[in-house]
């Protein structure tokens, strides 16, 4: 747990005890976990839209003529193959090919890239990028992490609510990145279009001055604030990954299931860090892999590190695990023998002492209904 001196603060701190948010540590910043509560917040998401502070998270700009190259020996997913405006989901490697990071990379200009790294790394992978920088000047790295407030705002009514909050804006399509009209100030404010929770949604990053305005007018259009409590739900029903639960410098993205976003097999795709070892690994079988698991039976909420068993013995450990709101079923992730991996598979998940029945699922668990 972080010191109460160093924990940080997100700039709109302030809105949320003024919306009852329920404030915890995150990352080593003081975060809002719920507000009205996880279950509402959730289907509020699901339903129609929902607004996330995620101004702890990081943001960099990556420029200069060697931008490209630099950033293809750090990245596991292609970069060249992006068009101006297009962003793409990737993860930063250790030698070992340890997930330092799972990011979102997008080609701000000609020789200019956006990132979005997670709040808990932003200082790792500042060091580590800092460390591995070209002494040519060829490459310029801006920590812009301090100027940007930050919110996401998700759901099926989040296009409606942008088109009315900035009418001027260029709705960017999925996986695209465009600026933000009305909240102008020391950094572009821009507005990108991915989401981590399954339903269509945005990030709008404006100066931290003007911050507050535009959350008070999400607030004025009927989105509901949603905390780190339903973010959760939302994300692991849909199987995305949370770094420092599901990924870390212990297993490599093949492992984690994310093998779809590293760039081996892409001739275009030039050497980056830990690929020597994803190779070896890809030939030789993984040892483990990420697998996602539901209760059979009704059971408690899953946390991280229950044992999950099989024929009486361990086999691992969930890493995530939550009451989903959308299925009322038990859900979870965990590393397992890639021979236990196969949907279908009858495993145990032992809770306080007690074993409950569970079965290897599908991703994702939740899928949305037929319009």
């Amino acid at each position: 747990m972080s010191d109460p001196i160093t924990l940080r603060h997100s700039p709109l701190e302030e809105a949320h005890i003024a919306c009852g948010a329920r404030m915890v540590e995150f990352g080593g910043w003081s975060m809002p976990v719920q507000y009205s509560g996880i279950i509402d917040e959730h289907k509020a998401v699901r339903s129609a839209s929902g607004m996330f502070d995620i101004s702890h998270m990081g943001e960099v700009t990556v420029s200069g003529p060697g931008a490209l190259a630099w950033l293809e020996s750090l990245l596991t997913n292609r970069v060249g193959k992006l068009a101006l405006t297009r962003g793409q989901y990737s993860l930063m490697l250790d030698e070992g090919g340890g997930v330092i990071d799972d990011l979102i990379l997008y080609r701000s200009g000609e020789q200019e890239y956006f990132l979005v790294i997670n709040a808990a790394c932003r200082d790792i992978d500042l060091s580590w990028m800092r460390s591995r920088l070209p002494s040519d000047g060829f490459v310029v790295l801006n920590d812009l992490g301090d100027a940007y407030a930050a919110i996401a705002l998700q759901g099926p009514d989040s296009e409606r609510i942008l088109r009315t909050l900035a009418p001027g804006c260029e709705v960017p399509k999925r996986n695209g990145i465009a600026s933000l009209p009305g909240f102008e100030g020391e950094v572009p404010s821009l507005v990108a279009r991915t989401g981590y929770t399954g339903e269509d949604g945005f990030e709008l990053f404006v100066p931290v001055a003007r911050g507050a305005a535009l959350w008070n007018a999400l607030l004025a259009a009927g989105v509901k604030p949603c905390g780190l409590g339903c973010r959760d739900t939302l994300r692991l029903e849909m199987g995305y990954p949370l770094n420092g639960s599901d990924l870390s410098r212990e297993r490599t993205p093949l492992e984690a299931g994310l093998g779809k976003f590293v760039s081996l097999d892409d001739p275009e795709k030039p050497a980056f860090t830990g690929r020597p070892v994803l190779e070896a690994q890809r030939a030789k079988g993984l040892p483990s892999q990420l697998t996602p698991l539901k209760l059979t039976v009704q059971g408690p909420p899953l946390r991280s590190h229950y044992a999950v068993l099989s024929e009486g013995a361990m086999v691992g450990e969930t890493c995530s695990g939550a009451l989903s709101p959308s299925l009322g079923e038990g859900i979870a992730v965990a590393y397992l023998p890639v021979a236990l991996s196969t949907p279908g598979t009858l495993l145990e998940i032992e809770v306080r002492g007690r074993r409950y029945a569970a079965i290897v699922a599908e991703l994702p668990f939740y899928k949305k209904p037929a319009a």
